[in-house]
């Protein structure tokens, strides 16, 4: 991520939850944070997105799969 230029609109990529193919579209930082914490859980990505989309459908007004992932990063970070 180029830190001069932190504003930058979302990047939609592929990730595989539970064998089926969804996109999510996430601002870069996100998608850089995403990587640090599936690398530092020993994690792929798309495992790491599974356990938060579990996370998510359990709640009773579950946000969009990508909020759910902004969420779930900045509570991360509080910890």
């Amino acid at each position: 991520m180029n830190v001069a230029t932190p504003y930058h609109p979302p990047v939609k990529r592929s990730v595989e939850i539970a064998g089926h193919k969804t996109s999510i579209s996430l601002e870069p930082l996100f998608w850089d944070m995403l990587r640090a914490a599936a690398e530092a859980e020993g994690l792929p990505i798309n495992a790491l997105v599974a356990r938060i989309d579990e996370e998510r459908i359990k709640s009773p007004t579950p946000p969009g799969l990508a909020g759910a992932v902004r969420i779930w990063l900045v509570r991360q970070k509080q910890l």
